[in-house]
């Protein structure tokens, strides 16, 4: 009897830009002011479960600029990939879709953002490199701190 092959497998089977768009609510008007306006990038991490052994995993930016309270421009894309993750302690399953996956997909995001702030008639906005462990242990870190203790679970 032939034993089944239980190695771990990870890989990458497509990354693709699922959303994008850009708004300039206060064009033309806005565009004649020549302040410097703040700039707000936020930034989240996704991941779904497709199929057997299939995963998408998205990263979000929300990149706003403003000058006082009027919007410049206002961009929000969503950058996903679909990984075959296969035979992965469940441990490990989390920080896999949480870090290494969205290593991955980030520099594309960062890319199709300036491209499309570019393209809006803007210089470009580079987004800086994202450390996605820290980002992840300090999710988990928060979540830990938010359940119950077990002694204040009520049944």
């Amino acid at each position: 009897m032939a034993e089944a092959n239980l190695d771990p497998v990870f890989q990458i089977q497509r990354v693709y830009l699922k959303d994008v768009s850009l708004e300039q609510p206060n064009s033309p008007e806005i565009l004649l002011n020549q302040e410097q306006p703040s700039v707000d990038i936020q930034l989240g991490v996704g991941a779904t479960p497709i199929a057997e052994g299939l995963f998408e995993v998205a990263v979000t930016a929300t990149v706003q600029t403003k000058i006082a309270d009027k919007t410049v421009f206002l961009v929000e894309a969503k950058q996903a990939g679909i990984f075959e993750i296969r035979n992965v302690p469940p441990e490990q399953l989390g920080a896999i879709l949480g870090i290494a996956c969205p290593q991955i997909v980030y520099p594309y995001l960062r890319g199709n953002v300036a491209d499309v702030i570019q393209r809006g008639g803007f210089p470009p906005v580079h987004m800086a490199e994202i450390n996605f462990q820290a980002m992840y242990e300090q999710q988990q870190a928060e979540a830990a701190a938010a359940a119950p203790a077990p002694s204040q679970i009520i049944v």
